[in-house]
C-alpha cells in the first residue's frame, strides 16, 4: 500500500464501524498511535452509531436479570459492563478523531485511556467465557455513545465522557463490589475491582484537563461545572446510585461538585 493510500486512511473511522468486537480491539490497539497522529478530523453525526456484531436494543426492551448468586447473572453484569467498556473506548477514539488539535499531551493521555479500556472490555469477554457464555447472550445498548454529539465543544466532552459517564461508572463499580461480597466467585471479584480501580486514573484525567481548559479559557471551574452540568443534564442518562464520594474524590471532584451531584440524585430519586 503507497503512503498516499495509508495517509488517506481514516483509522478511527474503519476502528468503529468494524462490527466484529474481538477484530474491533485488535484494530484499534495496531492502528492506536496512526489514530493520534493523524490530523484531520473525522465528522461523525448522530446517525453514525459504532457497528456492533450482536443485537442492540433500548435498556427497557432487554430481558429480566438473574441474581449475582448464579453464573448466569455473574456472566450477564459482566457482558453488561463489556458493553460499557466499549463504548467507554469507542468515546476515547471518538474524542481523539474529532479534536486533533487539542493539546498532544491531553491526546497522549486519552490515548493510554481509550487503551485501558480496551484492556478493560477484553478482561469482561475473557470472564464471560469463564463462566460458559458468550458475547451476544444478551443484548447491548448504545446509550453513552449517544450522549456526545459533533456540537460537543472539547470541555463538553471531557464534562461528558470523563467527569459524568466514567464518574457514575465509580459509582456503579463501588456499589457492584460490595453486592459480590458475600458471593464465592473471586475471579469475577478481582475483575471488577481491577476496573474501578483503574477508572479512578480516567475521571481523574478528566477532572484536571477540565480544569486546565477552564483556566486557558478563562472561565472558573466552579461555576462552569455548575453551569455546563444544568445545560447538558438532559442528554445525560439517569444514575440513582449511591456516590462514591471517597472514590470521587480520589479522582479530582471537589466537595462544591459532590454536593451538586448528591443534589442531582436526590431529586431524581424523587421524579
Amino acid at each position: 500500500m503507497s503512503k498516499r493510500v495509508k495517509m488517506d486512511i481514516n483509522y478511527a473511522k474503519l476502528v468503529l464501524e468494524e462490527p466484529s468486537v474481538f477484530r474491533k480491539i485488535d484494530l484499534f490497539r495496531k492502528y492506536a498511535f496512526s489514530i493520534l497522529e493523524q490530523k484531520k478530523p473525522l465528522i461523525i453525526s448522530q446517525e453514525n452509531l459504532p457497528a456492533r456484531d450482536i443485537q442492540v436494543l433500548h435498556p427497557k426492551y432487554h430481558p429480566p436479570k438473574s441474581g449475582f448468586s448464579t453464573p448466569a447473572g455473574q456472566a450477564r453484569m459482566l457482558h453488561d459492563l463489556a458493553s460499557i467498556e466499549l463504548q467507554a473506548m469507542e468515546l476515547g477514539l471518538r474524542t481523539l478523531a474529532e479534536f486533533t488539535t487539542a493539546p498532544v499531551v491531553f491526546k497522549e493521555e486519552l490515548l493510554n485511556i481509550a487503551l485501558s479500556e480496551a484492556n478493560h472490555l477484553e478482561m469482561c469477554l475473557i470472564e464471560i467465557e469463564k463462566l460458559r457464555h458468550k458475547w451476544g447472550d444478551w443484548p447491548i445498548h448504545l446509550s453513552l455513545w449517544k450522549t456526545t454529539s459533533k456540537e460537543d465543544s472539547l470541555l463538553d466532552r471531557i464534562l461528558i465522557v470523563h467527569r459524568y459517564l466514567e464518574g457514575s461508572g465509580l459509582d456503579a463499580g463501588d456499589t457492584l463490589f460490595r453486592r459480590l461480597q458475600l458471593i464465592d466467585c473471586p475471579s469475577v471479584k478481582k475483575a471488577v475491582h481491577q476496573i474501578t480501580f483503574e477508572e479512578i486514573g480516567h475521571v481523574e484525567f478528566g477532572s484536571r484537563w477540565y480544569r486546565t481548559l477552564c483556566q486557558q479559557e478563562n472561565l472558573n471551574p466552579a461555576d462552569d461545572y455548575a453551569f455546563r452540568m444544568n445545560r447538558l443534564i438532559k442528554i445525560l442518562p439517569k444514575r440513582l446510585e449511591p456516590i462514591a464520594i471517597n472514590l470521587r474524590r480520589e479522582a479530582g471532584f471537589t466537595d462544591q461538585e459532590l454536593d451538586y451531584l448528591q443534589d442531582l440524585r436526590k431529586k431524581r430519586l424523587t421524579q
